[in-house]
Order: structure tokens, then C-alpha cells, then sequence
């Protein structure tokens, strides 16, 4: 395999990684053209691993700690709700956690990724821990058509100490619940089952309140193109309850920075 085969492969997951990390679709995929042109000058940083994804991420994380990028704008007509601009992050510990919990690396493969020994690697595992548990519980709205993933994303929520608040399963209903409950995070399927989109409920909503919004999708690899607006927490179809707890603590440490002395800026 071609070193630009290799990397196609893995970029919507670097993507995924990278948005998740900086809380944008902007600044993640900033980092991520940034890798790219380092890769192009230097391709043989591609062998630097016996695993040419943790080759990838730990080129990606060099740019990470060297570049500040983070906080670009985002493009004009953008609204989704996680896009904002942190003024404050705790890189190193972040990383640690979303490499395993996201991402899915074994410790070893994300101390490679990291350059750090595993002991060090899991006192940082363990400082996120202690970050992300200092989260306030929420009020949760799960929009979603299928029964039993609305179920497992209660159990789930509820499990981490939110309350769910209400189950949409089409656009109107959607609307209508986070209008009245006001929800502080939402947990909305892209497709609905009245066939339209959860991104338009979502958009849609946000005329009228802020909230950080975790898209579920069974086809994730659409919405990681770099293309277009795009959301910055994405999970996949079917999850892991790990990877939700992750993302949900993540778009939730996001926003409790973003209003934290400063007012956040929306894309």
C-alpha cells in the first residue's frame, strides 16, 4: 500500500480524533491539513512505526503540541454547537484519554503515539479522568428513531449521572421537546425516522438556545470529509458505551470552558 493509500485510511478517524480534541470542525481539520503537509515533505515519518495509523496520529500529534492553529474561525453558515474557540485546554491528558477511549489505541500504541512511557501514559489517563469527572450532571435529549439505541443511549445517559429529559424521533418532535425542556446536551441521530435530518433539527434549534449537540451515525466516514460543515463530536453506529461516555464528557468540558469568563463564539 501507497503511503497516500495508507493515509486515506486512516483520516477520517484522525479527523474524528481531531475535532473531538480541539472541539472543531475547523481547528481539528487545521491540524489535520497541517499533518498533511508535513507528510509531504517528509513521507518516510510514515515508517517511523511498525503501524502506520500510529505512525500517522503521533506525526499528527507533533504538529499538535508545535502549532497553534486551534481557533480558527468557521466557514460562513455553520451553526453546529461544539464548533467554538477554547481559549484554555490540557492537551497532553486530553489526548491520553481520547486515544483510548475514542479512538480505541491500546495504552502501548498510545504511548507510541504520545512519546511517553506507560507509566506516564497512564498518570495522564488519570488526570483526564479526574478533569472530566469534575463535570456538573446535565439534562440530556436523545433524538433518535430506532427503540432500542433511544433505550441504550437512556441507559447510558443516566448511567453518567444525566437525566434524559425526553426521545425524539422526528424533526417536529425534536423541536418541540428541546424547546420546552431545554436540554444542556442533545444526543441526535443524522437521520430521522420522518426522513429528515437530526443536523437540521439541531440547526434549527440553535436559533433559539445553545447546547452542545454528539451526532450518531451509522455511515460516520460522510460527515468526516473535510468538505463541507461538518460536526465536531461524531459517534458511530453501532457504539461502544465507552466511546459515548468519552465524547459525551468531552463536548461537555467544551462547554462549561466556552462559558467560563469569556462568552463563546458560535461559527
Amino acid at each position: 500500500m501507497s503511503a497516500a493509500q495508507t493515509v486515506s485510511k486512516y483520516l477520517p478517524f484522525l479527523r474524528r480524533y481531531a475535532r473531538a480534541l480541539t472541539g472543531s470542525q475547523s481547528s481539528g481539520d487545521a491540524y489535520v491539513a497541517a499533518t498533511l503537509e508535513t507528510l509531504i515533505k517528509e513521507p518516510d515519518l510514515l515508517s517511523a512505526s511498525s503501524n502506520p495509523k500510529v505512525a500517522l496520529f503521533r506525526v499528527f500529534t507533533s504538529i499538535w503540541n508545535s502549532v497553534p492553529v486551534n481557533g480558527a474561525k468557521e466557514p460562513g453558515g455553520a451553526t453546529l454547537p461544539a464548533e467554538r474557540r477554547i481559549s484554555q485546554l490540557t492537551p497532553r491528558p486530553r489526548q491520553a484519554f481520547l486515544l483510548v477511549s475514542l479512538e480505541g489505541f491500546s495504552d502501548e500504541a498510545a504511548t507510541e503515539i504520545l512519546g511517553e512511557d506507560l507509566q506516564g501514559f497512564r498518570a495522564l489517563v488519570d488526570e483526564a479522568g479526574r478533569e472530566l469527572a469534575a463535570e456538573i450532571a446535565t439534562d440530556v435529549l436523545i433524538i433518535e428513531d430506532e427503540t432500542f439505541i433511544a433505550l441504550d443511549l437512556e441507559g447510558l445517559a443516566e448511567s453518567l449521572g444525566h437525566r434524559v429529559v425526553g426521545i425524539a424521533r422526528t424533526h417536529d418532535e425534536a423541536v418541540t421537546l428541546a424547546k420546552s425542556k431545554k436540554p444542556g446536551l442533545i444526543l441526535a441521530d443524522i437521520q430521522l425516522a420522518d426522513g429528515s435530518s437530526g443536523l437540521d433539527a439541531v440547526n434549527e434549534l440553535l436559533d433559539e438556545f445553545e447546547v452542545p449537540v454528539i451526532f450518531i451515525t451509522a455511515y460516520p466516514e460522510r460527515f468526516l470529509t473535510g468538505q463541507r460543515p461538518e460536526p465536531a463530536f461524531l459517534i458511530a453506529k453501532p457504539f461502544q458505551p465507552a466511546t459515548v461516555s468519552a465524547v459525551v464528557s468531552q463536548a461537555l468540558f467544551f462547554q462549561r470552558n466556552a462559558t467560563r469568563g469569556q462568552r463563546p463564539v458560535m461559527a
